[in-house]
C-alpha cells in the first residue's frame, strides 16, 4: 500500500486549537466496522454504548514538562525535545539547533541548566545533564509542556491540566494519549455505576507519533520506539472479560499498540518493553473488540492503525462524514468509537 492510500483533505479550521469546555462535551463519532455504519453522538452517551462487565483499558501515561529552550555553550539558540529520561541524569533527546551538537558539546537550558551531548543516535541526541538534580525535577521546574506542533498558541496553565487525563498516574510521555482527555471523574464515576470495569496499561507516548510518513510505500516505514507495560491485573481482567462474554474497548491507539505488543504465542501476557509494532490493514487483532479514539492525522501511522481496525473503506467513509458534518480534529479535538472489522 502507498502512503497517500491515507491521504484526505481536512480544511484547517477543523483542527481543534483548544479542547471542548468540558472534558465530555466533545461530540462521539460512531463506526461500526462490519456494517461499515456511521451514526453521530455525543461522548457523554459512552456509558449507555457499553454493557456491565464490559472492559475499558486506559493508557495511564503522564506527559511531562519535555520542552526546554536554552543556548550552546558556545552561542547560538538551541531547543531540546526529552524523547526518553534514560537514567536519573541521561536523556535521548531531539535537538533543534542551528548546527548539531557534537560530542562533548555543551549546551545551557535555562540559562543554568548545563547538559553535554555524549553521542548521537540517529535522529536523537544522548544528553547528560551536569546537576545533582535529577532529571524529572529539572523539567518540572524548567521545562515547558510539548503541545502537538498543529496547536499554535503556547502552552499555559489551562494546557497543563486540560492536555494531561485525569488518570494519569507514570509520568513520562511527550504527548499525550488523547482519546483519554475526553473523561473526568464524574465519568468514570457512571461507567462504574453502570458495571463497566476499568483497568490500566502504561505506554510512553513518543514524539515520533506526529511524525509522517516520508516514504512512498508504508512497509518501508520504521516505527520510532516507545517503552511500554501490561500489568497482570490487566491481563486478568481481559481473561475475565472474554470468559464472560463481554468486550475489550482500547482508550486510544496507544493503549491498543500495547496490548498488541504484549501478545505472544496468542495470547497477551505481562510485561514490559520497548514496541515498534506498526499496525497497517492486513493486521490481525488479538486483544481488543472496540476501539476508542481521535481524529488523526493525513498519512500518519495512526490512520493506518485506524484502518486496519474499521477497514480502509470504512475509515475513509467516517472521515468523509466527519470532515462534513465538521467534527473538530486532533489532540483537543472529538472522538471516535468503532467496533472492529471482523476478519473474513
Amino acid at each position: 500500500m502507498r502512503t497517500e492510500d491515507f491521504n484526505f483533505d481536512l480544511p484547517e479550521a477543523l483542527i481543534a486549537q483548544f479542547p471542548a469546555a468540558e472534558r465530555r462535551a466533545s461530540r462521539l463519532l460512531r463506526l461500526d466496522g462490519n456494517s461499515g455504519e456511521v451514526i453521530d453522538a455525543w461522548f457523554r452517551d459512552l456509558p449507555t454504548l457499553l454493557e456491565a462487565g464490559d472492559l475499558l483499558v486506559f493508557n495511564d501515561t503522564r506527559v511531562i514538562k519535555a520542552r526546554l529552550t536554552g543556548r550552546r555553550e558556545s552561542g547560538g539558540k538551541v531547543e531540546a525535545l526529552i524523547e526518553r529520561i534514560t537514567g536519573a541524569h541521561e536523556a535521548l533527546a531531539q535537538v533543534r539547533a542551528s548546527h548539531a551538537p557534537k560530542p562533548g558539546g555543551r549546551l545551557i537550558f535555562a540559562d543554568s541548566v548545563e547538559a553535554e551531548m555524549l553521542e548521537r543516535r540517529g535522529d536523537m541526541f544522548l544528553l547528560r545533564f551536569l546537576s545533582e538534580t535529577p532529571l524529572m525535577e529539572i523539567l518540572e521546574r524548567h521545562g515547558a509542556l510539548p503541545l502537538p506542533p498543529y496547536i499554535q498558541h503556547s502552552p499555559d496553565r489551562f494546557d497543563e491540566d486540560r492536555y494531561q487525563t485525569v488518570y494519569a498516574r507514570e509520568p513520562g510521555a511527550v504527548a499525550a494519549p488523547t482519546a483519554g482527555l475526553h473523561f473526568d471523574e464524574a465519568m468514570l464515576a457512571e461507567l462504574a455505576a453502570h458495571g463497566i470495569r476499568t483497568a490500566q496499561v502504561t505506554l510512553h507516548v513518543g514524539a515520533g507519533t506526529f511524525q509522517p510518513v516520508r516514504v512512498e510505500h508504508i512497509a518501508e516505514h520504521r516505527m520510532h520506539s516507545e517503552r511500554y507495560h501490561v500489568p497482570q491485573a490487566t491481563v486478568d481482567a481481559i481473561a475475565e472479560a472474554r470468559k464472560t462474554g463481554k468486550r475489550v474497548t482500547a482508550v486510544g491507539t496507544t493503549a491498543l499498540r500495547a496490548l498488541e505488543s504484549a501478545v505472544r504465542s496468542g495470547e497477551i501476557q505481562a510485561g514490559s518493553g520497548d514496541t515498534d509494532i506498526f499496525i497497517t490493514p492486513g493486521y490481525q487483532f488479538k486483544v481488543v473488540e472496540r476501539l476508542l479514539t481521535n481524529f488523526h492525522l493525513p498519512k500518519s501511522t495512526l490512520l493506518m492503525l485506524v484502518s486496519a481496525f474499521a477497514g480502509m473503506d470504512n475509515t475513509r467513509r467516517a472521515y468523509r462524514h466527519a470532515v462534513g458534518q465538521r467534527y473538530r480534529f486532533f489532540s483537543y479535538g472529538d472522538a471516535m468509537l468503532i467496533e472492529r472489522k471482523k476478519p473474513l
